[in-house]
């Protein structure tokens, strides 16, 4: 805008110096106008071109404030966009936790089925030992004529069949101790009561 302003002043000075040079063989006369010509055209150009510079005094007030609008709106963008991305770390840490806990939840379900297949699979041995056992501890009883009982904390071997009077007289007794040691055996001559 400024540019077109100097270059209608330029215009303007032109032609001013193009009517002063024709004139200049005229009357001094005429010299008086064109100079009174001149300084009104002066004036009107100076008028102008304050009106033209309050006007872009005006634009750079208003582009100074549009600029500081935009760095306060860069600054909210830019604080919303940390908070933004802060709130998504923590989201993926919560799932990184929650993953962590899917994985140690599945690997306790797989080693409680571990365990409990292992006690199962205990149990079951257990069953079969104490069938067997019982099958042997039947068949002492019955050919043998001896039978293990625990009295008093004591597993004793018992007989039935070595005297007819008295069908139960404790010959040995051993004692097991929590560790499953045996203590040795004593002889008792008197036989203990059996419930």
């Amino acid at each position: 805008m400024v540019e077109d302003e100097l270059a209608l002043f330029d215009k303007s000075i032109n032609e001013f110096g193009n009517k002063f040079r024709n004139t200049l063989s005229d009357t001094p006369c005429q010299m008086v106008g064109l100079r009174d010509a001149y300084k009104d055209s002066l004036k009107a150009l100076a008028e102008k071109l304050s009106v033209k510079l309050k006007e872009e005094e005006r634009m750079v007030e208003l582009f100074l404030e549009y600029q500081n609008q935009v760095c306060e709106q860069n600054k909210m963008i830019q604080e919303k966009k940390n908070n933004l991305l802060r709130l998504i770390a923590e989201v993926k840490g919560k799932n990184q936790e929650l993953e962590i806990l899917t994985a140690n939840i599945q690997d306790l379900k797989e080693e409680y089925s571990r365990k409990k297949e292992t006690i199962s699979t205990a149990s079951k041995a257990n069953e079969e030992r104490l069938q067997r056992l019982q099958k042997s501890a039947d068949l002492y009883k019955d050919r043998l004529g001896l039978e293990i009982r625990k009295i008093y904390g004591l597993l004793c071997l018992a007989t039935t069949n070595i005297q007819r009077k008295r069908t139960l007289e404790l010959l040995l007794c051993y004692q097991v101790t929590d560790s499953g040691q045996v203590a040795e055996p004593t002889l008792d001559s008197e036989p203990l009561s059996v419930t």
